[in-house]
């Protein structure tokens, strides 16, 4: 990498070296910078900028905001992100972001200033109330402000991305409220006679999510091999329900159906295609309105609280609902790997993460069963106070005419042994 160190007009140093050519144009580019006072001044900063190039920080100096630069980032990212994501990121900057850094130098923003950011938003953060923020949604503002620096770093704008070095707030994983699966045999009962019978159906049986259910085509439905396919989810941006994709690579994803849901699904296709036939429309969307309306992602809300309330059960979230399948999955012995698919979730581990709320009690059953069938013996069953109630016995007997140990025997063999350099 060349470079030279020149005596401008006014008397002062500059230093100016070869970096890479233009992406677009191929075109030749140097990088400069003026103001020393001596030629070995000027040298040195030269040797160090090359470094710093070479190691990948070469950075252009500038003075923009983070305002500026993050509505440019913002609108740079439109066709790599979820449109919800998205959407979710204007609300970020335009509430959290930049009333508060805005007009901060984007090169003068720090790890520190960083968590002051977030400290600020935890105390008072929220626009209406004053009050503060969940750690959630400061731990979502700082994922974007990390991914929004990394591209920075990328465009050469700053040397390092500040945000790996910031510290945002813990927030603790929640347990999911589930319902027993009586409760959701209660919620199937309420349903029975509802015109999306089959949709509250494979919600219970397959944990879909709400985006998944909306979005179904009748080609997603497969009833002669009895599974569907949730290929192109249909969520809520700004009020309005649109075409999105799939949260995770493993979202798209081919599930078994139960007979009865199949069933359910078989009767409604009935009336789903005479009521095409009568207004003559060609329907594409799965679950529909008698009129050919799309079923709204927030509808499909709506109408389960409905349900809940008349069945006079506990008032969950749809999305529980989906909690209340895997944890009753787990429960029934099903291998996570299998449920992490079902799920969707990127892998198994994700899903025991989730579900550790269920882990104890697979624990001690795995502890006595796989107790039992390696000691073969009795494994004594204790109740919840650790107190011993009395023992399983094994499959097969002891035998009746086997012969007591003999203790003394026992002492004149163990006296024989010796125990030398590792070796009995």
């Amino acid at each position: 990498m060349s470079g030279n160190v020149s005596r401008r007009a006014n008397g002062d140093w500059e230093y100016r070296f070869d970096i890479d050519p233009d992406p677009l144009t191929g075109k030749r580019r140097r990088a400069t910078k003026s103001g020393f006072s001596t030629k070995r001044e000027a040298s040195r900063a030269m040797n160090s900028a090359i470094v710093a190039y070479q190691q990948g920080r070469h950075v252009k100096t500038n003075r923009q905001s983070v305002e500026d630069f993050v509505n440019q980032w913002h609108a740079a990212v439109k066709s790599a992100l979820r449109p919800s994501t998205w959407v979710n990121y204007r609300n970020y900057l335009d509430a959290y972001v930049i009333p508060v850094i805005g007009q901060t130098a984007l090169q003068d923003l720090t790890a520190l200033r960083l968590n002051l950011l977030y400290a600020h938003l935890l105390e008072k953060g929220r626009v209406k109330t004053g009050g503060g923020l969940a750690p959630k949604t400061v731990q979502n503002v700082h994922r974007m402000l990390h991914r929004a620096l990394r591209d920075a770093v990328k465009w050469d704008l700053l040397p390092r991305n500040y945000a790996e070095d910031a510290e945002p707030p813990r927030a603790p994983r929640p347990r999911p409220q589930v319902w027993t699966p009586e409760q959701l045999g209660i919620f199937v009962h309420q349903v029975r006679d509802d015109r999306f019978h089959a949709l509250w159906l494979l919600v219970v049986t397959t944990g879909l999510r709400r985006g998944e259910l909306a979005g179904l085509t009748r080609n997603d439905i497969d009833l002669r091999t009895r599974r569907v396919h949730p290929s192109v989810p249909r969520v809520v941006v700004a009020g309005h329900a649109v075409e999105s994709e799939a949260k995770t690579r493993s979202g798209i994803r081919s599930l078994a159906l139960d007979p009865d849901t199949c069933a359910a699904l078989d009767d409604y296709l009935v009336v789903w295609e005479e009521e095409g036939i009568l207004l003559g429309q060609h329907r594409r969307l799965l679950f529909v309105w008698p009129n050919g309306n799309p079923l709204h992602p927030d509808t499909i809300t709506a109408l389960f609280h409905k349900h809940c309330e008349a069945a006079g059960l506990p008032r969950i979230r749809l999305h529980d609902v989906r909690h209340s399948y895997a944890t009753a999955a787990l429960k029934a012995g099903i291998s996570p790997k299998v449920i992490s698919e079902r799920l969707g979730h990127a892998t198994a581990a994700f899903t025991l993460q989730t579900y550790t709320h269920v882990i104890p009690g697979m624990d001690e059953l795995a502890a006595d069963t796989v107790a039992k069938l390696i000691l073969g013996g009795s494994v004594r069953k204790t109740d919840p106070d650790g107190s011993i109630l009395g023992s399983i016995e094994p499959d097969e007997p002891a035998q009746k005419n086997e012969e007591p140990a003999d203790p003394e025997r026992f002492r004149r063999s163990a006296g024989s042994s010796t125990c030398s350099g590792g070796r009995i």
